[in-house]
């Protein structure tokens, strides 16, 4: 996958929308960076060499469970 996806996570109060690329970080093997809207919440994920997804940057606060919500939207927009 090459293109970029709407996306959306939940927010506390509310739904919050953007857009996930996927993106080259060295010693990761896969990586997507989320980037809001409105430009004020960005998240970077990276799955490392035990397959393992994690937050490796982004703005704070954030919400631990947002990780959980990518990988499982990134999985569908793989198929």
């Amino acid at each position: 996958m090459n293109e970029q996806f709407d996306a959306m996570l939940t927010g506390s109060d509310y739904i919050i929308e953007g857009v996930v690329s996927p993106i080259y970080l060295r010693d990761f093997i896969q990586a997507y960076e989320f980037q809001s809207l409105d430009h004020a919440l960005r998240l970077v994920i990276a799955m490392d060499t035990k397959g393992k997804w994690t937050r490796v940057d982004g703005t704070e606060p954030y919400l631990s469970g947002w990780v959980d919500e990518l990988v499982d939207q990134i999985a569908l927009a793989k198929h």
